[in-house]
């Protein structure tokens, strides 16, 4: 695995990359987060794909210029970093909020995405739940205490939760412009059209996987998407929180791959 380095627009973007197939596969996180989450997934896919895992401008180790953070903002964002990464086909796994940047980018470039995976996505949700609102209040006043309520809240298993997430959550949020890049998403989220204006003009192969007790996004907002999307397919994980990558890797990873394979 590298860690590498692009300028977009002259802020300064941070991403891994891991294999060496010539078939691609490009990771997106959700709010708050960083390309670390994937790795409990990474090595699995690199197997079989070149795996591309960006912090999205405005997270992580990427440069959070002062902007409207919208869906739209982020498909733009998308549109570039493919074309300084020289990336034109590829498979596409978004999450929460980089599900439903997925799903904006792959609304409008339709030619470009061989198959979606939208993990717990964002986007039908109009109102907030306690464990959102949890994750808001950690990321305002980012401290141990905090992030970890916020964590054991979104998991919703009852397991404890590595330390390394929850240190890496409050070092992110203490950076330059962080909260204020998190917030501006959050508001742009809430003020964008709902989802369901995209999702039709999507013919991209696509899976949804969700775990049974996200008490983030709950599950019930599934058929907002499997119903709308034309080619779709539908995995529940039982059992699981609002990062199945995270808390089942391998039982994500190989519905993912025999989806993407086309098993």
């Amino acid at each position: 695995m590298e860690e590498k380095f692009l300028k977009i627009d002259g802020n300064k973007i941070r991403y891994l990359e891991s294999g060496n197939s010539k078939n691609t596969l490009v990771l997106l996180h959700g709010l708050g987060a960083s390309a670390e989450r994937w790795l409990n997934v990474l090595p699995l896919f690199s197997k079989n794909y070149n795996v591309i895992v960006p912090d999205l401008i405005g997270f992580g180790l990427s440069d959070k210029p002062l902007t409207d953070y919208t869906p739209e903002f982020f498909s733009d964002f998308l549109e570039k970093f493919f074309a300084q990464t020289g990336i034109s086909r590829l498979n596409l796994i978004g999450s929460s909020l980089g599900g439903q940047i997925a799903a904006t980018y792959t609304s409008t470039h339709p030619d470009e995405i061989e198959k979606l995976i939208l993990v717990s996505p964002a986007g039908a949700m109009q109102q907030s739940t306690p464990a959102l609102d949890a994750y808001v209040m950690a990321a305002l006043y980012p401290s141990e205490i905090t992030a970890k309520n916020a964590f054991e809240l979104m998991e919703g298993s009852g397991e404890e939760i590595p330390q390394e997430i929850i240190t890496g959550f409050v070092e992110r949020m203490q950076l330059p412009n962080a909260k204020l890049a998190f917030m501006s998403t959050v508001l742009g989220l809430k003020n964008s059209k709902h989802i369901s204006t995209k999702l039709g003009s999507i013919k991209t192969p696509t899976l949804i996987i969700w775990g049974s007790v996200d008490p983030v996004i709950p599950i019930d907002y599934a058929d907002s998407f499997v119903s709308a999307i034309q080619d779709c397919r539908f995995f529940r994980m039982d059992g699981i929180g609002h990062t199945p990558y995270v808390q089942d890797p391998e039982t994500f990873a190989s519905k993912a791959l025999e989806f993407l394979n086309g098993v």
